[in-house]
């Protein structure tokens, strides 16, 4: 997900090689040993006396997520979203959401996600509808109960606010000299739009944003409309495949566009379409990468799940690039082994999405050791060694707690527990089940999840299955218990 650019990968506390490093992922009786491809010997559990379940707590019982619980609701499921958002130069903005969304059981009030912003007039089904707000909260209550099918548009406008984080970041709405930037992960959404605002609940989008001629507009999916009228010139993206809250995406400013084709594995050409702010020249080194990078990924985890490609690139100061979808965002000049990260996050994160925000290891672990599995193929070091760097790392250092699937502080969204040690259970668990197995699971995790929200659990579960192993004391111990596993 979010990535700090000047993050170093699997950074360790001092060098140490791949020969020789053991250690022990979880003491059990029938442990058993596997040798790294650089002679490292790697220790994991034995057979798993009982299965154990992890489902994020609070989430199971009440349908909230377990680090946002005042985010979003499971009461109904957003099929579509359509935004016509008008900016003006001064900052505002004036615009209609439409949200049609189902709901299983009837529902006498609907609530929204809407952080700042005047909210004009809400109708249910074409009927005017009352309304109230709670902090972040847009209460609707229609005329007559909602049950199936229906549809809520609400006219709002005014300036927008910047999202400050847990962990003291900006996402949402980001204005900049010439416009402004949204980049949403993992809440700022609701800073441009209304919105159901969790990760568990997503939707095909259509996105039509007017500005001033001249003035270019980066969005998620495929362009399907620029058009000029009176000096105004109106972008028209859309999404048709599932996307998240999270991962949508505009961009205002002035940009160079390049546009180019992509021939996929699956025969299927599609369209890449890169916003360049013309400070950071044309970063054709970057673009040039696109496609080495999407092939790359696709001999390894399947099929490029979306039907457009490209990147954003401008600096807006928040100090971090995100993987908004089909287009990620790169916040000053782009390095290769970012650009995969993100690029990979198409497959899991953006393609596959985590339900609960518990669960971000599935998004960065495996962006991140897409970076390792890049560098293996590209002379760099290679994965077995990238993990040993990492296990050097001193047993106090934040790597080893929280646990990445344990969090409880949304803050640590985005810590180096989440991200390195989720590459490491990913490298650990090659070793544990072999690479034809590992390989398998990858790419069954991505094509069998496709444009679904899911957990930790179910890929344990896809893990056993593949690999024909009992993997829950494994994973207890990478992914659930805090410190740095033991060495022999």
């Amino acid at each position: 997900m979010r990535t700090p650019l000047r993050r170093v990968v699997a950074a360790a506390a001092g060098a140490v090689t791949a020969a020789g490093l053991s250690f022990t992922a979880a003491p059990s009786a029938g442990a058993t040993t596997a040798t790294t491809t650089a002679g490292a010997a790697i220790t994991t559990a034995g057979t798993a006396p009982a299965a154990t379940s992890h489902a994020p707590t609070g989430r199971a019982a009440s349908g909230r997520d377990s680090l946002f619980p005042g985010q979003g609701t499971d009461a109904y499921d957003v099929r579509h979203y359509d935004v016509a958002l008008d900016y003006a130069k001064a900052g505002t903005i004036s615009a209609t959401t439409t949200v049609r969304a189902t709901a299983a059981r009837p529902l006498p009030r609907i609530d929204l996600d809407l952080e700042g912003l005047t909210v004009r007039s809400v109708s249910v089904d074409g009927r005017d509808a009352t309304w109230s707000r709670t902090g972040t909260k847009l209460h609707v209550v229609p005329r007559a109960t909602v049950h199936g099918d229906f549809t809520v548009v609400v006219r709002y406008g005014g300036r927008p606010v910047t999202h400050i984080d847990p962990d003291g970041a900006k996402d949402g709405w980001v204005p900049t000299a010439d416009g402004a930037t949204v980049l949403s992960e993992p809440v700022g959404a609701q800073t441009w739009f209304p919105d159901n605002n969790t990760p568990a609940d997503k939707a095909s989008f259509r996105v039509a944003v007017t500005v001033p001629a001249g003035t270019e507009v980066a969005g998620n999916g495929v362009l399907s409309g620029e058009s000029t009228r009176a000096g105004r010139t109106t972008w028209t993206w859309v999404q048709r495949e599932p996307m998240a809250t999270y991962l949508a995406m505009i961009s205002i400013g002035q940009y160079d566009v390049y546009r180019s084709s992509l021939r996929l594995a699956d025969g299927r050409t599609i369209p890449v379409t890169s916003f360049i702010d013309p400070d950071l020249g044309s970063q054709a080194a970057a673009r040039a990468q696109i496609a080495p990078a999407v092939r790359f990924l696709e001999r390894h985890f399947g099929p490029y799940p979306f039907s457009s490609v490209g990147i954003v690139a401008s600096r807006i100061k928040v100090g971090y690039a995100l993987e908004t979808q089909t287009r990620p965002f790169f916040d000053g000049p782009v390095d290769t082994s970012t650009l995969v990260h993100e690029l990979a996050h198409q497959w899991y994160g953006d393609s596959v999405t985590p339900a609960d925000w518990g669960d971000i290891w599935l998004n960065e672990g495996f962006a991140t050791y897409a970076e390792w599995w890049w560098q293996e193929a590209h002379g760099g070091q290679t994965r077995a060694e990238a993990f040993a760097k990492a296990y050097a790392t001193a047993a106090d250092d934040e790597l080893w707690g929280p646990a990445p699937a344990d969090l409880h502080d949304p803050a640590l969204l985005f810590s180096d527990a989440v991200y390195t040690r989720g590459a490491m259970t990913l490298e650990a668990l090659r070793h544990r089940i072999g690479s034809a197995a590992f390989d398998e699971v990858l790419q069954r995790w991505a094509t069998t999840k496709e444009y679904r929200s899911t957990d930790t659990d179910a890929f344990v579960a896809l893990a056993e299955r593949v690999s024909g192993q009992r993997l829950d004391g494994f994973f207890d111990t990478w992914l659930y218990t805090p410190g740095k596993p033991a060495r022999p």
